[in-house]
């Protein structure tokens, strides 16, 4: 099924292809420049350091919906063994087989596609079985370190959890950017909460991944137009589902991967930096998000860090 009129509306005013020029594997990235990590150093008041990563184990949030997206299986391949001698120094080892979306993510800029092409025009066909990435793989993403605002949506609307059907919307991110006291830049990576972590957190993984709140698809142009380098938020999905529309699955992840150029995370857990934040009156921080540099990959995970 085509994707419909609405869809391609958006995707001609959100769409970055070629503002870096036509070898860019980066797409929004480049907004976060050296000015930009400066002032977001300057956001630093107490070194309170939040982690905003889930546990990384067997029984985490997958649920086998995505066929091949496992949790983390971890095995010993070594356990205190003497590798050059008897009454040597002895070594412990450790292997991990997992989906490298499989928990707290960056999505790369190739992780989807549609009408055959990925972000900056490239041919879809250039994420190959054997290569992955040709173009704009996760590796690309060299380093992520800029200032982070927390939009907590959730608390801005009076709740600790929005609703499972509840579409994000440009007015809930206005409400939660006027909650943060302090206006969304260009170059600002935008953590959006909705609570729905909480599920997750409860120990129940399929009621987190649905029905769950997420970003609509009229929100892509709010971050078009902040000129934002990234968003992460605490979903397994990142976008409302089921989705909006009928049949249009996954438009947010075409807007903001293909379109914009613009990475986006998942799993992300947002719980104690909102408290934190709420207790500060602070909803901006320096945000460390480095994604691990697996060449070709279409996404990682992340253990990103918020300094207050």
């Amino acid at each position: 099924m085509a994707l419909p009129k609405e869809f391609h509306e958006i995707a001609g005013r959100v769409n970055n292809w070629g503002r870096w020029g036509a070898d860019d594997e980066i797409g929004t990235l480049n907004l976060i420049t050296d000015e930009v990590v400066r002032a977001a150093v300057a956001e630093v008041r107490t070194g309170r350091r939040i982690p905003l990563a889930l546990p990384l184990r067997q029984g985490g949030v997958q649920t086998g919906l995505i066929p091949g997206r496992v949790d983390p299986l971890h095995a010993m391949v070594q356990i205190n063994q003497e590798l050059f001698g008897p009454g040597t120094v002895a070594c412990s080892d450790d292997v991990v087989t997992m989906g490298l979306q499989a928990g707290t993510h960056w999505d790369a800029l190739t992780h989807v596609s549609h009408s055959g092409k990925v972000y900056n025009g490239r041919p879809a066909h250039t994420v190959t079985a054997h290569g992955g990435a040709e173009f704009a793989g996760i590796d690309k993403a060299r380093h992520i370190v800029s200032r982070g605002v927390l939009l907590d949506v959730a608390r801005a609307r009076g709740v600790d959890r929005l609703d499972g059907g509840h579409a994000v919307t440009p007015e809930d991110l206005d409400a939660a950017e006027e909650l943060a006291g302090t206006a969304v830049r260009s170059g600002d990576v935008v953590l959006v909460r909705t609570g729905q972590v909480q599920v997750c957190l409860a120990g129940d993984k399929h009621g987190y991944g649905y029905p769950s709140p997420g970003l609509s698809i009229r929100t892509p142009e709010w971050f078009h137009a902040r000129d934002v380098a990234a968003v992460a938020n605490d979903t397994l999905t990142f976008e409302i589902f089921p989705p909006e529309s009928e049949n249009l699955w996954l438009p947010v992840h075409a807007l903001h991967l293909v379109e914009m150029g613009m990475l986006q995370g998942q799993n992300w857990n947002l719980e104690e930096l909102s408290t934190a934040c709420g207790e500060a009156g602070r909803y901006a921080f320096l945000l460390s998000a480095m994604p691990e540099p697996f060449v070709g990959a279409t996404g990682t995970p992340v253990a990103p860090v918020a300094v207050l």
